[in-house]
């Protein structure tokens, strides 16, 4: 009797001990998908998100428009200039097409991802959950670094814009009085943000338009002189100009020149990326912002530099004269291009339409994807907790904050040989840009290769990506050929340490975050098995279902629906 009674008391002892553990376990499951999702209650007027939790709030036409953007800024409008120059309209078309359909998979691998497993994390989440968190770790401070140079970057070639016409004020005031502008605009309420940056990115579209359309007028003999260039440059100095050395070897040089600068001018287009946690409904809505963002900036970026290479021959004095410009419309080569054609008068209203460009880069590239950045790694543990905070409205706050701090870099432009030590920086935006699409590339070609390993198919996804996953492989070799090959120029014609410091140092930082992380943390490289690819799943679903959004209708539609109201 004894014996029985001792043993039906260890039997309840277990099956106590057994309830517990499943009670812990589901708590902490269901704690994590919490996080991981930062879930919000459905965005029906009245309803309050989750504290510390992102709201959904982009609209559509909202997101649409910030994609494009935030990937059309002063790479295509000033910096075609430089890689025109060194490399001829030739090899400056090749370069351009190639980058191109290198970012195009970058937007599809982000699709993908995004519309199977919407996160709030940025880019740096999906490399955590995909491939290892040390990944993760190195690319969401990877992103925080580039932004944060970014942001007084553009701040200060705002300024060098009001300089255009008062060279006597200071850089430093415009980059205050812009600056306060802009963190006033990032701490508005998202649908407030967007919308700012909807009709800012809408201006920007009706620039590009205007300048693509003016140069090929002017390249056929539209302008006052009635000059009608065609193709003639393309013979006459050639398609093809030398750089560096001569000869062949020139040539290539100055068709790898043209694929760097490609790659400066190509950096944000993944931006759209950062906006899927504030999106409602993304398995509707990301795919169709994927594909039709990447028309449009194939046609700006790939018809703008084919018109620059119809209107302006490479060895032209205004366009070299106008790449030592830096910042300013009489750095770009689109003022050289009407110039030629007789209107001079052009450079001052390029020049406004430069300060429209750069305000809205800071705006909404910079500070806006440096916070979320930030806030993702502060939701993962890889930065201090006191980031994950956000307001009622979903604005993470104290990200948004320290982010703005950095404003202030700006000022070292204040004097000659400061703005010397802040160009380094400026060169080291490009390099995290490719690092962040090595990494996008890396955590999909992961995705995809669970995907296999779990049984689930291509026709269980909600979008699947043209080409992919062989598109990834691609444009991750392209990418890292970048990457190794960007300081090219440190050795030729002789070595120069400087410039190779500063085009790898963003590539050592990268490594050494991956490392310190891996080692001090003891992560895990997760195999194809063990990826997590469902939890979130469902209840992403589930919120989806309450939300009774859909696409509304393109640019135009929305844009005549504003005017009507």
């Amino acid at each position: 009797m004894s014996d029985a009674l001792t043993a039906f008391t260890q039997q309840r002892l277990n099956n106590q001990k057994t309830l517990q553990g499943r009670f812990t376990m589901t708590e902490s499951f269901e704690k994590e998908k919490t996080n991981d999702l930062g879930l919000v209650e459905s965005q029906r007027q009245g309803e309050m998100a989750q504290p510390n939790e992102l709201r959904r709030d982009f609209k559509p036409h909202q997101v649409f428009m910030f994609s494009i953007a935030c990937a059309i800024g002063t790479g295509l409008v000033i910096g075609t200039g430089s890689a025109l120059s060194r490399g001829g309209p030739g090899s400056l078309l090749i370069a351009y097409i190639l980058i191109g359909i290198t970012v195009f998979f970058v937007m599809t691998a982000i699709g993908e991802m995004a519309t199977f497993l919407p996160m709030n994390k940025g880019f740096g989440g999906y490399a955590t959950r995909m491939v290892d968190p040390a990944l993760g770790f190195a690319t969401g401070w990877n992103y925080f670094f580039k932004y944060i140079i970014a942001t007084p970057t553009n701040l200060t070639a705002a300024g060098l814009v009001i300089q255009f016409w008062r060279p006597d004020l200071n850089v430093a005031i415009w980059i205050t009085i812009f600056g306060v502008a802009i963190v006033a605009v990032n701490i508005l309420h998202v649908n407030s943000f967007g919308e700012t940056e909807f009709w800012l990115g809408f201006a920007k579209v009706l620039i590009m338009t205007t300048l693509i359309i003016t140069t090929f007028v002017v390249a056929m003999g539209g302008g006052p002189n009635h000059h009608r260039s065609g193709f003639r440059y393309w013979q006459d100095p050639g398609a093809f100009a030398e750089y560096l050395l001569e000869g062949p070897k020139g040539r290539f040089l100055g068709f790898w020149a043209c694929c760097c600068q490609a790659c400066f001018g190509f950096t944000g287009t993944e931006v759209v990326g950062m906006t899927f946690g504030e999106t409602p409904n993304p398995r509707k809505n990301v795919p169709r912002a994927v594909k039709q963002t990447f028309w449009r900036i194939a046609c700006f970026y790939i018809l703008g530099v084919l018109v620059l290479g119809m209107a302006v021959p490479y060895d032209n004095e205004q366009l070299i004269g106008a790449t030592k410009q830096k910042t300013s419309g009489a750095a770009s080569p689109f003022v050289v291009a009407v110039t030629l054609g007789g209107v001079p008068i052009f450079a001052d209203i390029i020049n406004g339409c430069l300060l429209v460009f750069t305000l809205s880069a800071a705006s909404s590239a910079d500070i806006y994807c440096a916070s979320r950045s930030l806030y993702g790694l502060a939701k993962d543990g890889q930065a201090p907790r006191i980031f994950a905070k956000a307001r009622e409205n979903g604005n993470p706050i104290f990200a948004v904050g320290i982010t703005s701090l950095f404003i202030c870099l700006g000022y070292m432009n204040a004097s000659k040989s400061s703005s010397t030590v802040f160009g380094y920086f400026v060169s080291l935006v490009t390099v995290f840009a490719v690092l962040n699409w090595v990494a996008i590339l890396i955590s999909h070609i992961r995705f995809r290769q669970a995907l296999k390993s779990q049984g689930i198919v291509a026709a269980d996804m909600p979008y699947v990506g043209f080409l992919q996953p062989y598109g990834s492989y691609f444009s991750l070799c392209i990418s890292l050929l970048v990457i190794v090959f960007n300081g090219y120029d440190a050795f030729i014609p002789h070595f120069k340490p400087e410039v190779f410091v500063l085009k790898y140092l963003g590539t050592v930082i990268f490594i050494f975050n991956f490392v310190w992380w891996k080692v001090s943390k003891k992560t895990t490289f997760w195999s194809a098995s063990d990826v997590d690819l469902n939890t979130g799943r469902r209840e992403w679903e589930e919120t989806e279902r309450s939300e009774e959004v859909h696409w509304e209708g393109g640019l135009w539609k929305n844009v005549l629906d504003k005017f009507k109201r």
